[in-house]
């Protein structure tokens, strides 16, 4: 099985360089969702990438700002996305250090936002780089 065919999270799936993180967040956001907004930008690979910043202010708990991140990589490693760069930003909060850090209920709800969101890309057309 080759790495384009792959269905794994290896680094060059990923975005690190906060460069990168810039360059894709310098253009308008494809999709809003109730929590997140979802950014993306063509690249020359033969993949798409992922980045995922989920701020702590609207994930107080590193529980939840983990299964947040998880649940987003599971779903990308799913999804059939055309080469292109994209980043899941968490843009309100999900729940407050009162309740439960997380709940199936939460889950099922941040899954179906998430995959919705990558669902709208998929056989869309990635924005051209700037």
């Amino acid at each position: 099985m080759t790495s384009e065919d792959s269905q794994d999270f290896a680094r060059v799936r990923r975005i690190v360089k906060t460069d990168e993180f810039s360059s894709v967040f310098r253009l308008r956001p494809a999709q809003k969702s109730a929590h997140f907004v979802l950014y993306t930008r063509s690249n020359e690979l033969p993949h798409a990438r992922l980045g995922v910043v989920v701020a702590k202010r609207f994930a107080p708990r590193a529980v939840t700002r983990n299964t947040i991140k998880r649940v987003t990589r599971e779903l990308f490693r799913c999804a059939k996305l055309p080469a292109m760069d994209c980043i899941v930003r968490l843009a309100r909060p999900v729940n407050s250090k009162d309740g439960p850090a997380t709940t199936a209920a939460l889950k099922a709800a941040l899954r179906a936002e998430i995959a919705r969101l990558f669902s709208s890309q998929a056989g869309r057309p990635p924005k051209a780089a700037s």
